[in-house]
């Protein structure tokens, strides 16, 4: 696409490339467009001063109004709504990095390959440059906070927000957070800004749904599709729960909205699945609740803070599951409790499987890590858990997550590692060198063996087996023995891997 306008040499649209695994599709998170401060209609306006003394959102202004079949269109809904989506402007301040022209997954150098920027990233030491972006957003009370992208504002010198009238006015952010890749803004001077409220529940998949944003610096564009599923995780983060839309969302949309008929923002848009780099109809939307949550903690407090119990943690597996002794595989299966945190405290230790938080149930790891972000720090909790085939209880309170506990609570590669059959070499651990102490060392895999497709490596410490601890070859054979006597057809296996923990499901048809 050749570059409109030379004078903005390094006009990007901060696209995150997120590759998918196994393939070169792509997720990108594509800035999209509107939020904003203008009047929902004039006459509007002006019979609500008149009646009452607070302004009301546009979305209770549509619920008594009749919504047209999508048949009839969403006229009356984009009417309604779309004075509260405003276009995000903003020039950031973009450090000096090393790279070559080689270099592809970084949101600014991608920009500049696929629209034809001119302008390349500093290389080496230069100085810091000024780049400028563009996305969306839409006002979430009437004295002008608004909701957009945290990658939007991300390094921001300065914000300025379009609105749907086409009023430029300045805006500061008062906080965002990269783990939900949520921001919140601020426009001062007025308290009659046009806004939308956030839906309560989730929207039904199937679900009628309209997305606004500023998709290439349009202007305000308007799409319609269904919500196809929720809880997506499409490796963004910690705590992906995306809604999946089926619209033609394109890039510059992030941070816009995504409204149900009732004109109740469900979403808010993130990011496209793109095999081409043009929308395919397939979009990801931070759904309402958790922008709720984020949003509530960012007006208060600036920043959030999420709870921390201090788990690393993996899926459980049908084959896993059987190798507890357990029916299903629901549930979040503890690799290790970190010293010194709150689950380590309170007797909790590899091997369990967290099966509920409070009265929560817990599905899989993801789902345990979303729900106690969610409950927050210092909150007392029960944690209902399975340990060798018993039922237990504990109650702890939970400690404040810090960035480096992200990284080590991240599900273990191995989560899914496949059933298996045994093609190892091993040998005390204690006699190789730097293996350790304890367990057996794999020194070797038959690349054509069941191990290999478990997933065990040349360099793996196995610790335990049967949840029991290991040292000899025969101590492994025992434990194998052992489970297949107790009718399970697979047995659980702690193995360790430079420093990280794992579990692996290993078949006893094969010992």
């Amino acid at each position: 696409m050749p570059d409109h306008n030379p004078d903005h040499r390094h006009a990007w649209e901060g696209a995150f490339v997120l590759p998918k695994a196994g393939s070169k599709s792509k997720l990108k998170a594509g800035l999209l467009a509107s939020v904003a401060a203008a009047a929902l209609f004039a006459a509007t306006v002006h019979s609500i001063r008149a009646e009452a003394p607070q302004l009301k959102s546009a979305t209770a202004l549509l619920a008594a109004a009749t919504i047209p079949a999508p048949a009839s269109g969403f006229a009356d809904l984009v009417a309604s709504v779309k004075p509260a989506v405003v276009s995000v402007r903003v020039k950031a301040d973009m450090a000096p990095q090393l790279m070559s022209d080689d270099d592809v997954g970084r949101p600014f150098e991608k920009f500049f390959k696929d629209f034809g920027g001119r302008g390349a990233m500093p290389k080496g030491n230069g100085p810091h440059e000024l780049v400028q972006g563009q996305g969306s957003g839409f006002f979430v009370s009437a004295d002008g906070y608004i909701v957009t992208n945290h990658h939007v504002v991300d390094k921001a010198v300065k914000v300025e927000i379009v609105t749907d009238t086409g009023a430029t006015l300045e805006a500061k952010v008062i906080g965002g957070d990269a783990k939900t890749d949520l921001a919140l803004l601020k426009v001062d001077g007025r308290a009659d800004f046009p806004f939308v409220e956030l839906a309560d529940g989730k929207p039904r998949v199937g679900e009628w749904v309209v997305a606004m944003g500023n998709p290439f610096g349009l202007g305000g564009t308007v799409t319609a599709g269904i919500v196809s599923a929720h809880g997506r995780n499409i490796g963004a983060g910690p705590y992906d729960d995306f809604l999946q839309i089926d619209a033609p969302v394109n890039k510059g949309n992030s941070g816009g909205p995504t409204f149900n008929t009732k004109g109740e923002v469900v979403g808010v848009n993130t990011a496209i699945f793109s095999p081409s780099g043009g929308s395919v109809g397939i979009a990801f939307a931070v759904p309402a609740s958790t922008v709720k949550a984020v949003v509530d903690q960012l007006r208060s407090n600036g920043r959030v803070e999420r709870g921390w119990l201090g788990v690393q943690v993996q899926a459980m597996t049908p084959e896993i599951a059987d190798s507890l002794g357990l029916d299903n595989a629901s549930g979040a299966l503890v690799a290790e409790a970190q010293a010194d945190s709150p689950a380590a405290k309170a007797g909790l230790k590899s091997g369990d499987v967290i099966r509920s938080l409070g009265s929560a149930r817990i599905e899989d790891g993801r789902d345990l890590a979303r729900k106690v972000a969610g409950i927050g720090p210092n909150a007392s909790v029960e944690v209902g858990f399975v340990r060798d085939g018993k039922e237990l209880k504990v109650t702890l309170k939970l400690g404040t997550l810090k960035d480096d506990s992200v990284r080590k609570a991240k599900l273990s590669d191995n989560a899914d590692a496949g059933p298996p059959v045994l093609g190892l070499t091993i040998a005390p651990a204690a006699k190789v060198e730097g293996a350790g102490d304890k367990g057996l060392a794999v020194l070797g895999v038959n690349a054509n063996s069941k191990a290999a497709e478990i997933g065990f490596q040349e360099g793996d410490v196995i610790l335990k087996a049967g949840n029991k601890e290991i040292s000899r070859p025969e101590d492994f054979k025992a434990a194998m023995s052992e489970a297949k006597a107790a009718g399970k057809k697979n047995v659980l296996v702690l193995m360790k891997r430079g420093t990280a923990l794992s579990h692996l499901a290993v078949p006893v048809a094969i010992g």
